[in-house]
């Protein structure tokens, strides 16, 4: 792939930047940046809904309501089948609008969390993210990169691989700074 660049994220994990279209991943978990309803939306969300096929909104309207209208609360994940992705899971997770790093930055590291937990809870070897909350939610790239691999770095588990499937140059950019920072040289 166009931009790849591997690290190594614990003793038995790797970590992956790429600029790549994460509804093409042969992965065994993609994380969708979904809104709290799970019906699809823009971005990546509406393109790893059309990508599953319409079976994936009739999973995520079985998602029991935690409130009128949120299935998935900002900062908690939930999984359903992958269904026509390469994929076989996709767990869900709504990031936060940005509004300062003081209120959003919290809010972004749980939705890393969660999903991170879930991936491991089901025992998946590899998972790939998008820039969760960079796009419509407004994050800036910099700050989101640092928090979303500190969280990986942390959090990864038994996982063997984490792969964020980045659009565009800047993001891919971004994440490549904030991957030298946090974790060192490639490997």
């Amino acid at each position: 792939m166009r931009g790849e660049t591997a690290y190594s994220l614990s003793k038995s994990a790797r970590l992956v930047i790429a600029r790549s279209d994460i509804t093409t991943l042969a992965v065994d978990a993609i994380v969708n940046a979904a809104n709290e309803q799970m019906l699809g939306g823009g971005g990546v969300d509406g393109a790893i809904h059309r990508a599953a096929g319409p079976e994936l909104y009739d999973a995520c309207k079985a998602v029991a309501e935690v409130r009128p209208g949120v299935r998935c609360p900002t900062g908690q994940a939930r999984m359903t089948p992958g269904f026509r992705l390469p994929a076989k899971w996709v767990i869900h997770t709504v990031g936060p609008m940005y509004r300062n790093a003081i209120q959003s930055a919290p809010l972004l590291a749980a939705t890393y969390r969660s999903s991170l937990r879930l991936a491991n809870e089901a025992a998946v070897a590899s998972v790939a993210f998008p820039a969760i909350s960079c796009g419509a939610y407004g994050y800036p790239l910099d700050e989101a990169a640092e928090i979303a691999l500190r969280v990986c770095w942390e959090c990864a588990g038994a996982l063997k691989e984490v792969r964020f499937a980045l659009f565009g140059e800047d993001a891919h950019a971004a994440w490549a700074r904030a991957a030298e920072k946090i974790i060192g040289g490639v490997s």
